[in-house]
């Protein structure tokens, strides 16, 4: 452990030029004093490392001294370099030795080469966990990455819900959400985004854009897309459940379980969440005799009229 984190170091202060005690302890989490003695053991086998003291002081890796990579082409290590972290994982628990990894890459690379991915990674943002699996098409997808990467006007015309809306737009980034590819622009002054397989038009203009200081391509859209999640309709409902059915609903991915209780043998009565009406009342038909509503009211209506319907449609 201790030479894991003794080539961490050496990696970070690669990297980061300079990096203080509480730095470099907060990101190995140990605590200073640990660091103290394995930057002293770092000097003893002859690693140039020296302090540079007041209040903006730290430690400082000697810039002549670089570990190298061999072995790959320039377009092969800015690929990974512009991999984005993904919460996969901090599910499979392997963020870490991610982390490490990408140090390791980073320290090993051309400054010219870093350079670009960063400037990369500002303009694409790929979102591994995604929703369903889309067929659409993206016409204009060459046309929205070139007036990123040449920071040009682009002038839109977009499909909004059922109204055809025209745009300048000042391209910031693109995102990848599984298979579907979304333009993040500045309009009006304010980030907006655009499922790019709603656009029917785009032209470059021949007029630059200034991009805005401090935006943050994957900041922005991890903020989006909470937004978006919180502002989805909410449709509460109480259903007497099978627990063989409960469990299955458990992973379902459009019902919310906000409460569950135990009602008689082999049954619950669970306080759900849906989108929709609609959608309450498609999800609660297909658990057929496993599952009965008890209120809102006119969710158990509709339910009724769709089975009355499909009694109907069967016995005609």
């Amino acid at each position: 452990m201790r030479a894991d984190r003794l080539l961490s170091i050496l990696l970070l202060l690669q990297n980061n030029r300079k990096m203080s005690s509480r730095q470099l302890a907060e990101k190995l989490e140990v605590s200073e004093r640990t660091i103290f003695r394995d930057i002293e053991s770092l000097c003893s086998a002859g690693i140039p490392i020296h302090a540079e003291r007041g209040s903006q002081g730290g430690w400082v890796l000697a810039e002549n001294y670089r570990t190298n990579l061999t072995g790959m082409s320039e377009h092969e290590i800015s690929s990974l370099l512009i991999s984005n972290y993904s919460t996969l994982l901090d599910d499979l628990g392997i963020q870490k030795h991610f982390d490490s990894a990408y140090q390791k890459l980073l320290s090993s690379t051309p400054d010219a080469i870093r350079r670009d991915a960063d400037i990369t990674r500002q303009r694409i943002h790929i979102d591994g966990v995604g929703w369903h699996k889309s067929e659409e098409a993206f016409p204009w997808l060459s046309t929205v990455q070139e007036a990123v990467w040449s920071e040009q006007k682009l002038d839109i015309v977009y499909k909004k819900d059922d109204a055809t809306v025209k745009r300048i737009v000042h391209p910031l980034g693109l995102v990848a959400k599984r298979n579907v590819w979304y333009m993040v622009a500045e309009s009006e002054g304010a980030p907006r985004t655009y499922r790019i397989s709603r656009l029917i038009g785009a032209r470059l203009l021949n007029e630059t854009f200034e991009r805005p200081d401090h935006f943050n391509l994957a900041r922005f859209w991890e903020q989006s897309t909470l937004e978006f999640k919180s502002n989805l309709p909410k449709y509460s409902a109480q259903v007497r459940l099978t627990e063989s059915r409960l469990t299955r609903l458990k992973q379902e991915r459009y019902v919310k379980m906000l409460h569950i209780k135990q009602d008689s043998p082999g049954f619950v009565v669970a306080d759900l969440e849906f989108h929709t009406l609609e959608s309450a009342g498609e999800i609660l038909l297909s658990c057929g005799r496993d599952a009965q509503v008890l209120k809102p009211f006119e969710l158990r209506e509709h339910v009724i009229a769709e089975a009355a319907a499909i009694c109907s449609l069967y016995s005609s």
